[in-house]
């Protein structure tokens, strides 16, 4: 049985860093459900169309439409490791998680949960900026931009945008860390340090449920 691993951090935990880091060293797809959203309106599926809609309102997805796109994930990649990033986002996505994963001979095996102060939270997202004319994302404290490039803060990395979305995190998606708890499937970890240190705090609590590929 291939196996299913859940990411769970506030935002700017390092979890995209870290699931993009698995997926070169191990045999592991990382599953970022918001990236395979904008591939289906990219691509204008019928799934897509109705998640463009649903955008252009200003809206959130659905838990059925997020479901939908994780269940075409695992009929595409059974034999495959995968890795949630961003999925489930809520206690009841979590359930709806659980009820659909055996069909696919799956089940969630262990939930990392990212454990990041909101001090550090707001110092890593609001040092952000952006080249507008490059796309490059720099930091004004770990990765400063080159002398006379201009760059700009987007509007999601400042400081009062970073509290609602930490705020949201706390009423939503937290709980999910209690869920999986209750499970004994949880494996919380420190997310703060040097990202090596953390990256081998994550393979000591993972290291069982995937495979060196080479």
């Amino acid at each position: 049985m291939a196996s299913t691993i859940v990411f769970i951090g506030p935002p700017g935990c390092g979890k995209g860093t870290h699931a993009a880091k698995l997926s070169n060293d191990y045999d592991i797809l990382p599953v970022s459900v918001g990236e395979y959203l904008r591939q289906e309106v990219k691509a204008k599926t019928e799934l897509g169309v109705k998640i463009a809609y649903i955008m252009s309102r200003g809206e959130l997805v659905s838990d059925e439409i997020a479901v939908e796109v994780v269940k075409g994930v695992c009929y595409s990649n059974r034999e495959k490791n995968i890795l949630l990033d961003g999925f489930p986002r809520t206690v009841k996505q979590a359930v709806l998680l659980d009820e659909f994963l055996p069909d696919y001979n799956r089940q969630v095996d262990i939930a990392v949960y990212f454990k990041v102060s909101d001090k550090e939270v707001i110092r890593r997202i609001s040092g952000r900026r952006l080249d507008p004319l490059t796309g490059k994302i720099y930091h004004i404290e770990f990765n400063p931009p080159p002398e006379g490039v201009h760059t700009i803060q987007r509007d999601d990395d400042r400081i009062e945008v970073i509290k609602k979305r930490l705020e949201l995190f706390y009423n939503e998606t937290a709980p999910v860390a209690d869920y999986y708890k209750k499970q004994k499937k949880i494996a919380e970890i420190d997310g703060e340090g040097a990202l090596d240190e953390v990256y081998s705090r994550l393979l000591s609590a993972i290291k069982q449920y995937i495979e060196k590929t080479a």
